[in-house]
């Protein structure tokens, strides 16, 4: 099949605007999802694909980590879930021409949808140090580059090894054990970027950085709150989690700064209403809260609570939940009792009267759910606002009951199971020392460097080789020109793909693409076929099997590639038979069951129909495996962003064609925006006041105290229904604003959802024909 051409949307020649929808899904999700993967895969690829997707037998979307329900649909995917596994396992081959007909400078000119429109990657390619192209290479070749370099280095620490959460969980316990004998804890993971600050605040705080409930306690909430969080795009599957829980009495509250369709109306596609009716109305309560005001909101909330308990004593807060399993309850009531009103309007832009609705939901509750995701956890203070979340969930012993507990939304598939492997700068002695005992050699004990300070590294010289086991860090990082600046300083970097992006074009002196299988794709190692595991949002871990042949014949799993990747770097420097793990996955799954807790008997367990759930304490049995052996309820200073005055508050936001850095098309059809990306959402009232109109064009300019001018030129303004003082744009375009230095205390994530900009008159751009 020849390539794509270059499409004339990719220029946003033909950018439209209409009105927000006001319900998500329904019968445009079939019409806007099957279409892409029937021409991507084929009729008979697609309907092989869809068949498995989510399924026990089958294989786990790649989309999400959204959790399976316990009895499966015959169709357990979403609008999402179809592009995904359509992009990933299209037909489409990458040919060997296309590395002579295009040089690293034509590709850098192309956009990241045109690059990932270009078809699978089917074999290695190298550029040379002076090259300004890639040139096919054998897979000895490649790896002999890799070790050399590797080799060469005067320390392990000057290389950073980054990971995907894609990557299976045996893919990326392999991965760890190379890095780790290799000699680094330098395994930054995008987790860094997304949840790092949830698993600061709940690892403080509860002992234990996951979610606290299971898929069946939505349906069993009195109340679930949603914050900082878009599922109709992110996670569609959980409307159906939250349509069972509004039928079964649920009251659901969303806390968001943009109104998200999904959260208004859902149109299940499942049901004959959803496709023909008015669906599933959802939120009861939608709080438009302004960027960064969540804290203001918990600590507001928490002290109604108190304030209802002191007003009519022992009948609102669980007392014997808090003698027996927290501690530090006094010190948090004597500052909430500091609380000023004022502040806290200003903080949220919300009224106390919005505020008493909310308490008064979570008053009438037994049972509570609070789910949020990177709304939360992009801000300075995303660490302490979390920790307001348990705050306000212990005070009437909202964790450990069923249909109660706090619930971070992971994006990626197994982000969170890479985490459990071992995928993690900081790994607490006890797993190094796991690892020590089992495999025989002492892993280093100093913690390596997270995402942001992967790139400090690099910019300044201190790391020298890049290798990305998947992923696309350059562009899905922040500061995006001191970024692409710091990769290009390398000696080499290395990307493990399976399709064109970004990360692929800007590169160090020498640069290597390796291609590997999808999670589509069947895997066999020596004839023998194989199978992989993920941890989903909720501990569940179960297989993941693929349906279709393999793309093209000298494409290697991401485990093969480690385990080859191993024995060039290492050789027998340590005693692991990485040439029996590659072939083997059940060797590494034995591995795993004697050093991570949990796992235990993993190859048994892993073979039941439907996986298993690891153990949680808080979750299961109220005990908190923190420093005192409690839940702790924290003291947070609150603190708001002084937003100079014609100035604006920032949040970087996905399409509903996107996932990750990952574009499906150029439109996001909830928010009525259709063939263009290049734009900014400003409520009306803030236009006026700056004196623009809507469909004019601004620069964005953000002000940050580095004294950098970052800028965003030839925005189109849309007058849109965000909250007063805030705007939204798309990521990854809008990382150019945020600076690397601009990151959440204690957890060191991108700050991404509170910049400050300044908008700048500007022409419209000028567009040409269609690239061929």
């Amino acid at each position: 099949m020849g390539r794509k051409k270059h499409p004339l949307e990719d220029t946003d020649a033909e950018l439209s605007v209409s009105p927000p929808k006001r319900s998500a899904a329904g019968l445009p999700s079939l019409l806007h999802s099957l279409p892409l993967s029937m021409t991507s895969m084929g009729p008979s690829r697609t309907w092989k694909t869809l068949a498995a997707l989510n399924q026990k037998d089958g294989f786990d979307c790649p989309g999400c980590a959204w959790p399976d329900p316990e009895k499966r649909k015959a169709a357990e995917f979403c609008e999402n879930g179809v592009k995904a596994v359509g992009w990933e396992a299209e037909a489409l081959k990458i040919p060997r021409q296309f590395w002579a007909d295009n040089s690293l400078g034509v590709l850098e000119s192309r956009s990241e949808f045109w690059l990932g429109q270009q078809g699978r990657l089917v074999e290695p390619v190298h550029k040379a140090a002076g090259s300004d192209h890639y040139v096919p290479v054998s897979w000895d070749r490649a790896f002999e580059v890799i070790a050399h370099e590797l080799k060469g280095l005067e320390t392990p620490d000057q290389a950073t090894f980054y990971t995907s959460g894609r990557t299976s969980n045996e893919a990326a316990f392999l991965y760890q054990l190379f890095v780790r004998a290799f000699g680094t804890n330098n395994l930054p993971d995008c987790s860094n970027m997304c949840h790092e600050s949830t698993g600061a605040a709940m690892g403080e705080t509860i002992g234990v950085g996951k979610a606290a409930i299971t898929y069946a306690d939505f349906a069993k909430a009195d109340l679930i709150v949603i914050m900082g969080q878009n599922p109709g795009t992110c996670h569609p599957r959980m409307l159906t989690a939250l349509e069972e829980a509004k039928e079964a009495g649920a009251e659901i509250v969303a806390v968001n700064p943009l109104p998200e369709a999904g959260l208004i109306n859902f149109r299940n596609p499942q049901r004959p209403r959803g496709l023909v009716g008015k669906g599933t109305d959802l939120a009861d309560q939608f709080l438009q809260i302004r960027l960064a005001g969540d804290m203001a909101l918990l600590q507001a909330l928490s002290k109604r609570v108190l304030d209802a308990e002191r007003a009519a004593p022992g009948t609102v807060l669980d007392r014997t939940f808090i003698d027996e399993h927290c501690q530090g309850f006094v010190g948090f009531a004597a500052h909430l009792a500091t609380l000023n009103e004022r502040d806290v309007l200003t903080a949220t832009g919300l009224g106390s009267a919005d505020i008493d609705e909310l308490a008064a939901r979570y008053l009438r509750a037994e049972k509570v759910i609070i789910t949020w995701a990177m709304g939360i956890t992009q801000h300075k203070k995303a660490v302490p606002t979390i920790k307001e979340i348990i705050n306000l969930l212990l005070l009437r012993g909202n964790i450990g009951k069923p249909g109660a507990g706090p619930c971070p939304i992971r994006g990626h598939s197994n982000v969170q199971g890479d985490r459990t492997m071992g995928i993690w700068e900081k790994m607490p002695p006890r797993f190094l020392e796991a690892i020590k005992r089992e495999f025989g050699f002492a892993p280093p004990q100093h913690p390596g460097v997270d995402a942001v300070d992967s790139i400090r590294g690099m910019r300044d010289c201190r790391i020298k080789v890049l290798i990305a086991l998947g992923g696309n860090l350059v562009h899905a990082i922040s500061d995006t020109k001191v970024a692409e600046a710091a990769v290009r300083k390398t000696r080499l970097s290395v990307q493990i793909s399976t399709k064109l992006n970004r990360s692929h074009v800007v590169v160090g002196d020498q640069a290597l693409i390796l291609p590997t299988l999808g999670r589509t794709e069947i895997d066999r190692q020596g004839g023998v076929e194989q199978f992989v595991t993920v941890e989903d949002t909720v501990c569940a871990v179960h297989r993941s099997v693929g349906p279709l042949e393999p793309i093209a014949p000298d494409v290697l799993s991401e485990v093969a590639i480690v385990s080859r990747l191993a024995q060039a770097v290492l050789g027998d420097k340590v005693p692991v038979d990485w040439a029996g793990l590659g072939r083997n996955y059940d060797a590494i799954r034995d591995h795993i069951s004697r050093v991570v807790p949990g796992f235990e008997d993993f190859n048994a367990r892993i073979r039941e129909k439907d996986g298993f759930v690891l153990p949680h304490g808080p979750r299961d049995s109220r005990t908190f495996p923190t420093a005192t052996g409690k839940a702790l309820f924290s003291v947070n200073e609150l603190e708001t962003i002084a937003i100079p005055q014609g100035r604006l508050l920032l949040q970087t936001i996905r399409s509903h064609d996107q996932f990750n850095t990952t574009m499906y098309a150029m439109s996001d059809r909830y928010r009525g925006i259709k063939k263009g990306r290049m734009v900014l959402l400003v409520n009306p009232s803030d236009l006026t006041a700056l004196g623009f109109e809507d469909g004019g064009y601004v620069d964005v300019h953000s002000e940050a105290d580095d004294g950098v001018d970052r800028v965003l030129p030839q925005l189109r303004l849309v007058a849109y229904p965000s909250a007063r003082g805030c705007a939204a744009a798309y990521y990854p375009e809008a990382n150019v604003l945020v600076p690397l230095d601009s990151t959440a205390e204690e957890s060191n994530t991108p700050a991404s959802k509170s910049v400050i900009i300044r908008l700048e008159p500007a022409a419209a751009p000028v567009y040409g024909s269609a690239a061929g």
